[in-house]
């Protein structure tokens, strides 16, 4: 088999998902690595690209990581004896003092913590979780300004 291209997040895989309303509606602060725990079924519709991240969300309960909201749709080929729930609470795994650092980050400082990338390394999906804090309004504005502002610019370079 031909290897896929390298991931756009710097995952070191090929990128199955992307979460890009996660970079409109937060702050990233932080990015950490996780494992997730999949079935079969789940494997297979993640190799045919099936997976919906923007309303998934990671939250941290009894000192273990939980990917919530993500959307995995089941081929219609999956097993007859399987049944399939797409939004199932999956979990995700982290180091020790990884999620002992972010219990006390969420529940102390009130930061978010939410999916960005989902990607294979090394025949393993792994999920790219960022430490963020919400935006304010303005903040948004803020950032369509500057990227209408930047697309302008290169517009006005290569016409110059």
């Amino acid at each position: 088999m031909a290897k896929s291209a390298k991931s756009a997040s710097g995952g070191g895989g090929s990128t199955i998902a992307l979460n890009k309303k996660a970079r409109h509606e937060y702050f990233i602060e932080d990015r950490y690595e996780a494992g997730i725990s999949l079935e079969g079924w789940e494997v297979k519709s993640l190799r045919a690209g099936k997976i919906n991240l923007t309303e998934a969300y990671v939250t941290l309960r009894a000192g273990e990581s939980f990917l919530f909201g993500a959307t995995i749709s089941p081929l219609p080929t999956a097993s007859t004896h399987v049944h399939p729930d797409p939004t199932r609470t999956r979990k995700l795994l982290l180091h020790r003092e990884e999620l002992s650092k972010l219990i006390g980050l969420v529940e102390r400082k009130g930061y978010t913590l939410v999916p960005l990338a989902m990607y294979w390394k090394r025949g393993r999906a792994k999920v790219e979780i960022g430490l963020a804090k919400g935006k304010k309004l303005h903040d948004k504005r803020a950032d369509e300004k500057e990227r209408d502002w930047q697309r302008e610019k290169q517009r006005n370079f290569k016409t110059a």
